[in-house]
């Protein structure tokens, strides 16, 4: 499988990663084993998950996802063949970016995780009551003792990025290597207007979530009668039926019968193709559906096709 570095950082990764946040949500831990075997046997290795992972299930707590993923780590003793990436700030647990949290928060993930170190450790989200040299020289001190190989954040605007970025140069610390931003064919301008390019020039990763804006990219959700195939999903796919965005899922749908593949495969295969983009994340509640996700790998888009695609989701 080929292997696509992040940022200028010592971890290379497969350019399709895992979303975690199903795990003890839409997949219990049963299935959540299923979907990590089959996953790696593809040859795919980058797992992305959270603290906070699935708070949000009535029951839950937060940190089952994480739980999910240590105990099948024992079982199936693949540590070694996978990268873990998970994030602190916005678990009520563990909120916010201040060394203190950062240290409290780490300890919860590794023992939730029953591993001894976590490949990319993430901000969840900006945390602005804190300096920046403070978060900052927390996940520094992290990295220097083993716990952590590599730092990255999600949901930073450009301003805030670039000024982490210049923190970590003037106070001489471990700097993001990777941005988790939203990003995919019906959600680009938040992306490339002011992110895609800082990211080309400083040499960042980029694993993108809602790589199929929240299932509307797969061709399951085409009228509002649909949207009852998913209460998970309907509240965040009602948006995109509009006129403009089922034209891209037409485009979609033409290029995906030329290739015999599928609109999800044609959809992630346009962001894989994208300069800057390491691994787009995409989520499974099924090995049939996770096959599906794993074939967009080996599907390449023509110059023609990826400039149609550009143009009508302009």
């Amino acid at each position: 499988m080929q292997q696509r570095q992040l940022g200028r950082s010592s971890l290379s990764v497969a350019p399709l990663a895992f979303g975690g946040n199903v795990f003890g949500w839409s997949a219990d831990e049963k299935r959540s084993f299923e979907l990590l075997d089959a996953f790696v046997e593809a040859g795919l290795n980058l797992i992305d998950t959270a603290d906070v992972y699935s708070a949000w299930v009535p029951g839950n707590r937060g940190g089952e996802s994480e739980t999910i993923i240590g105990k099948w780590l024992k079982q199936s003793g693949k540590r070694h063949s996978v990268a873990i990436a998970t994030k602190v700030a916005k678990w009520t647990e563990h909120r916010g970016l201040s060394p203190m949290n950062i240290n409290e928060a780490v300890e919860g993930s590794l023992k939730r995780l029953q591993t001894d170190y976590i490949d990319l450790y993430q901000a969840h989200e900006d945390d602005a009551t804190v300096p920046l040299h403070e978060t900052l020289g927390a996940f520094s001190r992290l990295i220097e003792q083993g716990k952590v190989r590599v730092i990255g954040a999600s949901n930073y605007g450009a301003d805030r990025f670039a000024e982490a970025l210049n923190v970590s140069k003037e106070h001489n610390l471990a700097r993001y290597e990777s941005l988790q931003p939203e990003y995919n064919l019906v959600s680009r301008h938040g992306y490339e207007k002011e992110l895609e390019p800082l990211v080309l020039k400083e040499g960042i990763g980029v694993i993108n979530y809602y790589a199929l804006a929240s299932g509307f990219l797969s061709g399951k959700y085409r009228t509002e009668a649909d949207l009852t195939k998913s209460s998970a999903r309907s509240g965040s796919v009602k948006k995109f039926l509009n006129p403009q965005d089922l034209k891209v899922l037409a485009a979609l749908d033409d290029i995906a019968a030329a290739h015999k593949a599928t609109t999800a495969q044609v959809a992630l295969a346009w962001l894989m193709a994208r300069p800057g983009i390491t691994a787009p994340i995409a989520s499974a509640t099924s090995v049939e559906q996770l096959q599906e996700l794993i074939g967009a790998v080996n599907l390449t888009l023509s110059a023609n096709e990826i400039a149609a695609l550009n143009a009508v989701s302009a």
